[in-house]
């Protein structure tokens, strides 16, 4: 899993609420058994006409603005619906490595911590603002996660809360299994000092 310790990169704004994880890889595209290659698939109903080819052009993402962005404003209970690991999957491999709302569902919000996807909750004031801000073709924010801030170059700088475990396993790039195996030493020394019957 790649690290996240400073992303700079161009917003895309949904203004949306309880956008679900139906919506975000529907599931007639969760055939697949790699974690890679959903991102084609990312809200397919809402990017594609009913053809499935052609895109949307009222739909956010197909934006020219938003092409390459890297950020994802969206509004309150984001990722609600079933539980499906997939949908960090495709936003990931779309190339978001943030979202920023003012709630998430919460097996969303750890699926994302899990698969290396930033989870930012801030105020609605504040994700008015990107939302608002977003609509410019060059906007764009950094996200610093050793000083837990979200800025842009006009001024605007908020912090953000995150479980001190989770930002720990982001900034080194774990995942569970790699978290395990920074302590294969550790292990190997218990393994190896075990009396066997």
């Amino acid at each position: 899993m790649n690290a996240f310790t400073v992303e700079t990169g161009k917003v895309a704004g949904m203004d949306r609420s309880n956008v679900d994880t139906d919506q975000i890889i529907p599931k007639q595209f969760l055939k697949r058994i790699e974690r890679t290659g959903f991102g084609k698939y990312l809200f397919f109903d809402w990017r594609y006409n009913e053809d499935g080819v052609t895109p949307n052009p009222s739909f956010e993402l197909n934006a020219p603005e938003n092409e390459g962005a890297t950020i994802l404003v969206a509004n309150e209970n984001f990722g609600c619906g079933s539980s499906r690991e997939h949908a960090p999957w495709a936003l990931l491999d779309y190339g978001f490595r943030a979202i920023v709302a003012p709630s998430f569902a919460d097996i969303f919000k750890q699926n994302c911590l899990k698969n290396g996807i930033l989870p930012i909750a801030l105020p609605v004031e504040d994700v008015e603002y990107l939302l608002k801000e977003s609509k410019a073709a060059d906007y764009n924010c950094t996200i610093d996660l050793h000083q837990q801030t979200i800025s842009d170059e006009a001024g605007f700088k908020r912090t953000f809360d995150i479980n001190s475990h989770w930002k720990y396993m982001l900034v080194n790039g774990f995942d569970e299994i790699g978290y395990t195996l920074s302590f294969a030493s550790d292990i190997d020394q218990y393994e190896n000092n075990t009396v066997r019957y």
